[in-house]
């Protein structure tokens, strides 16, 4: 029950509540409202996490930069093609986001996994569980980036209604598969070091 109002939470807040804003707002005024309205909640959820907990989630953080770059890059210009660039830059932006982490001891997989599904780790970090969050951290760096030349190629080569279709589809095949191979990964990873998931009883 606490894995699934973790979860829950973690999701509304960071996709939920900024989606159903620019929805809301797209409808009553327009797109480009939509999406100042969505960003300036993503923000404000930020500061009042700051200011209740003084920590703000690594996946509110991913929703901000994305939000602020489709934003800025959508509200600036009515030019279609700089439109479309804002989902490659966006996925350049996760990119680098991942890649940053990814050395340091604190990659950004192993912080999602804690506060999306709770997966909490041995007070004593496990050398062999912190090689694998870093491998999988520099594994969706890896994705991101391919999303992002495949959506410039994209952009350059197929119509507007068939990009929008096209990277949409991949995007949420891509993000599919990835969380596929770092489950499959996750478990191995347990079986060869001898340790076990335990579920709380909350």
């Amino acid at each position: 029950r606490r894995l699934l109002r973790t979860t829950a939470w973690s999701m509304a807040e960071s996709v939920g509540l900024p989606f159903g804003t620019y929805v809301a707002v797209t409808d009553l005024v327009s797109p480009d409202a939509g999406l100042l309205a969505g960003t300036a909640v993503v923000w404000l959820l930020i500061v009042a996490r700051r200011i209740v907990t003084g920590s703000v989630t690594a996946l509110l953080m991913i929703s901000a930069v994305v939000l602020t770059i489709q934003t800025a890059v959508a509200v600036s210009t009515g030019y279609l093609w700089m439109f479309q660039l804002q989902f490659p830059l966006a996925n350049l932006a996760m990119c680098v986001v991942f890649a940053r982490t990814a050395p340091t001891g604190k990659p950004l997989v192993a912080q999602l996994a804690e506060e999306v599904v709770a997966l909490k780790q041995p007070e004593a970090h496990h050398p062999g569980l912190h090689r694998f969050f870093q491998g999988a951290t520099w594994f969706w760096a890896g994705l991101f980036l391919l999303l992002t030349l495949g959506m410039a190629v994209m952009m350059v080569t197929e119509p507007y209604k068939l990009f929008m279709l096209l990277s949409t589809a991949v995007t949420i095949g891509l993000t599919v598969v990835g969380a596929a191979v770092c489950v499959v990964w996750f478990l191995a990873v347990l079986r060869r070091l001898g340790l076990r998931l335990r579920f709380s009883a909350a």
